[in-house]
């Protein structure tokens, strides 16, 4: 019989960008800033920290201790927010192994969680955490191997610089591609190199085309793309699965539904990405 061992599932504890969004407009899909659980075989990756990752803490406080390893694309505010509301971290006995890009000017992902919890932003200082924390710093193009599990980063087209992943375990694989804006003059090939022939690809699909190329509220260059070039991206890519991600806070539940029901028309492996959402990763099917 299988077991968690020999499994890799996602998770997701929030699929929204920019700002969290809650309310009755949004209960369907969610209104928490990223955050995805990957647990691959024996070990629990974590891909950013924003509001999401508080509902993830407290799921965890019933089985500690606890440990993992926490990926950061970027320390754009909606990806590290939740970090000083990450419960287990702050707990004697967890441990953390923490990682990101040293973008831009060379300061590491420990300066920027330091000073987001540092006064006058917040009154408890990072030193409080209980947790065994210990900090990574990443390059583009670097493997992150633990164990059987291999990471591999690339970088993506955001304002200040923003880091993608390359999940692989055996013959598994699946990409995390937040935050990155595509190009106007064919497919990114960083891009392309992270999600070739992934199981699963999640990707930032923040804006339509009609919102992204609008005459009068231009959203070139905010960093971020579109479903419909998500589509693109995966089907150049061969990817089995398309995950939709990052969602602007202005779209609500029934607009979420309207891009569910457009996008499987041209990818029939599409899926919106929902809060409390989780894909079982299998061989040849997802």
């Amino acid at each position: 019989m299988s077991t968690l061992e020999d499994k890799f599932i996602i998770n997701f504890w929030g699929v929204r960008g920019s700002i969290a969004c809650p309310g009755a407009t949004t209960v369907r899909y969610g209104g928490n800033t990223p955050c995805v659980e990957m647990l691959v075989d024996r070990h629990r990756l974590i891909f950013d920290a924003g509001t999401g990752i508080h509902v993830l803490g407290q799921s965890l406080l019933s089985d500690l201790p606890v440990s993992g390893h926490l990926f950061f694309s970027h320390s754009h505010w909606d990806h590290i927010q939740g970090f000083p509301f990450f419960s287990p971290a702050f707990m004697e006995g967890n441990e953390f192994d923490i990682y990101g890009g040293v973008i831009p000017h060379g300061v590491t992902i420990e300066h920027r969680l330091h000073d987001q919890m540092n006064q006058p932003n917040f009154p408890v200082p990072l030193q409080v955490m209980g947790a065994n924390l210990r900090f990574h710093n990443l390059d583009y193009g670097d493997k992150i191997q633990l164990g059987d599990v291999t990471v591999t980063t690339g970088l993506l087209n955001h304002p200040g610089g923003a880091m993608g992943y390359r999940v692989s375990w055996q013959n598994h694989t699946v990409a995390y591609i937040t935050d990155t804006e595509h190009f106007s003059d064919g497919l990114d090939q960083n891009v392309l190199a992270l999600v070739d022939q992934a199981d699963v690809l999640i990707y930032d699909c923040t804006y339509t085309d009609a919102e992204y190329n609008h005459p009068k509220t231009s959203k070139v260059g905010w960093g971020h793309s579109t479903w419909q070039e998500a589509v693109k991206v995966a089907q150049a890519a061969q990817v089995k699965k398309l995950v939709i991600f990052h969602h602007d806070p202005s779209h609500n539940d029934d607009f979420m539904d309207s891009i569910q029901a457009e996008s499987v028309k041209i990818f029939p492996q599409a899926v919106v990405a929902k809060e409390g959402m989780s894909i079982l990763v299998q061989n040849t099917t997802v």
